[in-house]
């Protein structure tokens, strides 16, 4: 059996009044950025990515490498040609991958990290274009790139000014608003971010409509309004959905009868349950949903107060019953 870590003999708290300092003196810092940032250098940087015709590369090196990454995800994520560039595989191959028609964004928060300087004339040789996003007022990136975005840095929240926490913090803000930005530009649409994120709670919550999740014909639990209730028990319980639709000839819907509804007939009746038809103790004014309805919302209304439901009935025009929704189903599915 695997084992816990044995108790420290002088275990270390933090002060619930210092962590609630630290909080506060970093939203400061972040204020700090917010209130001091050349918006005009933000819309150049943006307009910029905007206008590209290639692909848009980001790098970095240590945290900021790892910023740089992140961004180029989202930026893929949304649509838009996007890739991360290791400093040390660009002079080893990797540059190769440049055209005149690409962008390259340096992250560095000095502005003078080595790899990314030796970099720098290498990518400039192919010809794309070069954006460093620093934060140092004076540094030798911005020197020697095409366009500089300073991003304003208060202080670093470590107390020693040195782990980078909060530079780190304003240049994910800063990448993704600007990536945002470009959404709103391109005119990117619920169903393009959807076809990108097809796995996952996020795709399946943009994609699937209650007709693609519904059951339908002979996995439904269906009844008349005149069967007994007592005759409808394998129904009930065989389909897995906790509940009977009760419709006419027709195929409307009529009402439905749930599990609980059972019990409850069950103790109020007792053995008068015996000579009642699934009609006289039926809901007649069930929820019910369509089949072009987004699956995640027919979950939202399954749970919607007062009472949450288990299972929805989807009609079609003219309450014409075409299948059912389950809670389960949507919960199993990832939803």
């Amino acid at each position: 059996m695997g084992s816990l870590a044995p108790p420290l003999a002088d275990p270390k708290t933090i002060s619930p009044t210092d962590l609630l300092h630290l909080f506060k003196s970093q939203q400061s810092h972040l204020n700090f950025f917010f209130n001091n940032i050349d918006i005009s250098q933000a819309l150049t940087f943006s307009q910029t990515l905007l206008n590209t015709k290639g692909t848009i590369f980001f790098t970095g090196v240590g945290k900021s490498g790892f910023v740089a990454q992140k961004l180029s995800q989202t930026f893929v994520s949304l649509g838009i040609r996007s890739g991360f560039l290791s400093p040390l595989d660009a002079l080893h191959g990797d540059i190769g991958i440049f055209s005149q028609s690409d962008v390259l964004v340096l992250f560095s928060k000095s502005g003078n990290t080595e790899e990314l300087l030796r970099l720098v004339p290498c990518v400039k040789a192919k010809g794309a274009y070069l954006i460093s996003v620093t934060s140092l007022q004076v540094n030798l990136l911005m020197g020697v790139c095409d366009f500089n975005v300073h991003l304003p840095l208060e202080r670093e929240l470590c107390p020693f000014d040195l782990a980078p926490v909060t530079s780190t913090a304003i240049q994910m803000v800063f990448g993704d608003t600007v990536a945002v930005a470009l959404m709103g530009a391109r005119n990117f649409t619920r169903d393009q971010y959807s076809s990108n994120h097809p796995a996952g709670r996020i795709g399946k919550s943009l994609i699937f409509k209650v007709r693609d999740v519904m059951k339908k014909q002979n996995e439904l639990p269906i009844c008349n309004e005149g069967d007994m209730i007592m005759d409808q028990l394998v129904e009930l319980t065989s389909k897995g959905c906790g509940g009977l639709l009760v419709i006419d000839d027709e195929q409307h819907l009529l009402g439905t009868f749930t599990d609980g509804d059972l019990r409850r007939t069950l103790k109020s009746s007792g053995e008068g349950i015996f000579k009642l038809t699934v009609g006289e103790m039926c809901n007649r004014n069930p929820r019910t949903i369509e089949p072009e309805a987004m699956a995640i919302d027919a979950m939202k209304k399954m749970e919607s107060l007062p009472s949450p439901v288990q299972f929805l009935p989807v009609v079609k025009d003219q309450n014409i019953l075409i299948g059912i929704v389950t809670l389960h189903g949507l919960v199993s599915m990832g939803l």
